[in-house]
């Protein structure tokens, strides 16, 4: 690699980096409210002997993922699994975003989930627009579960929804939070490079939901409960700590069995 070519490549790593500092800046500065409400919602939930779930398809399946059977997380936050639609270890991948647009898939999986009312719901999509979020929303909500959604509101007000109601998820949501992503999802351009490149997303995502756990794990505190929260298993200690905090929770904990 000559030198011009290495300084390029150092260029574009710093401009997404910079790009990604200056989304979690946005957020900070202007989704501190809605983080601590919904840090709020999941204490609450919990107090009252609530589960916790969270959802994404495809890549906002990372997200929810991040905050379930996490060391320093919640121990109660568990995966609600769409066949098909959870990440992309479904060949070809493209058939998972084909099922994002399947209509009733959404009521199938909660129909046969272990939600119930008084139960709380963590919805990731990106765009908001597919059938797939905004069905779980509509549906989860009418069997009384507290909905949270985290999309981005560019999306919402620069794309046609693909929902036969002509709703994105932010319309079916107790609370939303905004990842502030343009449309697109890609932070770079760059002379010799046709498409836009390098999403922040992910990042920008995960970070906020790990600011909600934040904000849940205060919130317990201050309400005097000891917030469930699991432990490294690579420290000392750590496998008995979460032992127990699963064995505690059993009833609020479905990621240890079918």
């Amino acid at each position: 690699m000559n030198d011009k070519a290495a300084d390029a490549g150092t260029d574009l790593a710093g401009r997404f980096l910079d790009a990604a500092a200056d989304l979690l800046r946005r957020v900070r500065d202007e989704e501190t409210g809605a983080i601590a409400a919904a840090g709020s919602a999941i204490a609450g939930t919990v107090a009252a002997g609530g589960r916790l779930f969270a959802f994404g398809a495809g890549h906002s399946s990372l997200p929810a993922q991040d905050v379930v059977y996490r060391a320093g997380g919640l121990a109660l936050m568990n995966l609600l699994s769409v066949p098909g639609v959870v990440g992309v270890d479904v060949v070809p991948a493209t058939l998972g975003s084909a099922l994002e647009r399947v209509d009733g898939l959404a009521a199938a999986v909660l129909d046969t989930s272990p939600a119930r009312a008084g139960d709380l719901l963590v919805i990731i999509s990106l765009s908001g627009r597919n059938p797939l979020p905004v069905e779980m929303a509509i549906n989860a909500r009418a069997l009384g579960l507290t909905v949270i959604g985290v999309t981005s509101v560019a999306y919402a007000d620069g794309t046609r929804s693909r929902h036969s109601s002509g709703a994105h998820l932010r319309d079916h949501c107790d609370l939303v939070l905004d990842s502030k992503i343009a449309v697109g999802d890609a932070e770079l351009t760059a002379e010799g490079i046709e498409a836009p490149f390098a999403p922040a997303s992910t990042v920008v995502t995960s970070a906020m939901l790990q600011a909600v756990m934040a904000a849940a794990a205060g919130e317990l505190a201050a309400r005097g409960i000891t917030p469930p929260l699991l432990r490294s298993g690579n420290v000392d200690g750590g496998h008995e700590w979460n032992g127990q905090v699963l064995a505690e929770y059993a009833d609020r904990i479905f990621f240890r069995h079918a």
